[in-house]
């Protein structure tokens, strides 16, 4: 079997691996269909965060191979989309609505790939009414991380009818984070974006104001959007310092600011937080838990967050994948196995 293993920063490579087999009882082995690039991938592959010998990838679709005896909720011939996050969907944490910090779950990996084991099957994966048409292929993988995350910065941010929602980061993240809320009710939505490609699939998502400056002009410029109060609801999705600090003083006093930006030396000062007076919430996003919802959405050919994509490429070519990502050549990179 064929997958992409980082063997250390910058270093990307397509090896054989062993074929993955049923472990558990609960896992499932699914033919990946199609895998795809996250901007979170891009940590470890410009040396921000450590990596040796590293299979890669945790968004996927494909067609369930193989269950376990203890899987009931999927069978061989399923077409299927998994969380990022692996959860068995019958803990505490997972009842209340946050699989993604299941008490027994963890992290996918290994998904840029021709096959995967997909650990608690029944808690992570959701299977399609049917067979999908090719074109909705895209927009299934995107409800694996991107959608589902960008949906959950909305929400918690409490987006939402009468709401102006504004959106720090321009990634693929963020951008759905503007298509969530739109489809939330939000009544303006402005998207923070210095790049003309993405800022012309931000407002195909549903942007209605485009503000380009960052840090104190960032912040000056959403206020002079919002009457000198700031946004109802804002979404950070990059994760860093600059990101939040610009997202919690965009906020109006009372607002609330979604986190999703996998943080990297993030340090809010108590200052910051005491007077901002805005309701923080975020973290890794509980995407099973919205993947019914969404797969009906798009299914239903509702929304097409596929979009996102703009660049294909076969798994072989991963590498040049990361590259472009890398160098911003391209928002999201879809692999085919």
């Amino acid at each position: 079997m064929r997958g992409v293993v980082m063997k250390a920063a910058r270093d990307v490579r397509v090896e054989d691996l062993e074929e993955p087999r049923i472990i558990e009882a609960t896992d499932a082995v699914i033919r990946l269909t199609a895998a795809c690039i996250c901007g979170s991938d891009l940590w470890p592959y410009r040396g921000i965060e450590s990596v040796k010998d590293q299979p890669m990838g945790h968004e996927y679709v494909g067609v369930v191979e193989e269950v376990g005896a203890d899987v009931t909720t999927v069978a061989p011939g399923d077409f299927v989309i998994g969380s990022f996050c692996l959860s068995d969907g019958t803990c505490e944490i997972c009842k209340a609505g946050y699989p993604s910090r299941c008490a027994h779950g963890g992290f996918m990996s290994g998904a840029q790939a021709q096959k995967a084991r997909i650990p608690l099957a029944d808690g992570t994966l959701v299977k399609t009414p049917g067979k999908p048409d090719d074109d909705l292929i895209p927009s299934l993988l995107a409800a694996s991380d991107v959608l589902g995350t960008g949906w959950f910065g909305a929400v918690a941010a409490e987006a939402g009818p009468g709401k102006t929602v504004a959106v720090v980061g321009d990634g693929a993240v963020g951008l759905m984070a503007i298509l969530a809320a739109k489809q939330l009710g939000a009544e303006r939505i402005i998207a923070m974006s210095r790049h003309e490609s993405r800022q012309k699939l931000a407002r195909e998502f549903g942007a209605t104001d485009i503000v380009e400056e960052r840090g104190e002009e960032g912040i000056a410029k959403v206020k002079a959007l919002t009457g000198g109060y700031g946004a109802h609801s804002v979404v950070e999705a990059m994760g860093t310092q600059e990101s939040m600090l610009q997202a919690i003083h965009s906020t109006r006093p009372g607002g609330h600011v979604g986190f999703v930006g996998v943080s990297h030396d993030v340090n809010l000062p108590g200052d910051d937080l005491f007077f901002s007076e805005v309701h923080l919430f975020g973290g890794p996003a509980p995407v099973r838990r919205f993947l019914p919802q969404l797969i009906k959405l798009i299914w239903d050919r509702k929304i097409n967050p596929g979009k996102v994509f703009d660049l294909t490429l076969p798994l072989e070519d991963a590498a040049e994948g990361y590259k472009a990502m890398d160098e911003r050549r391209a928002i999201k990179v879809l692999l085919r196995p």
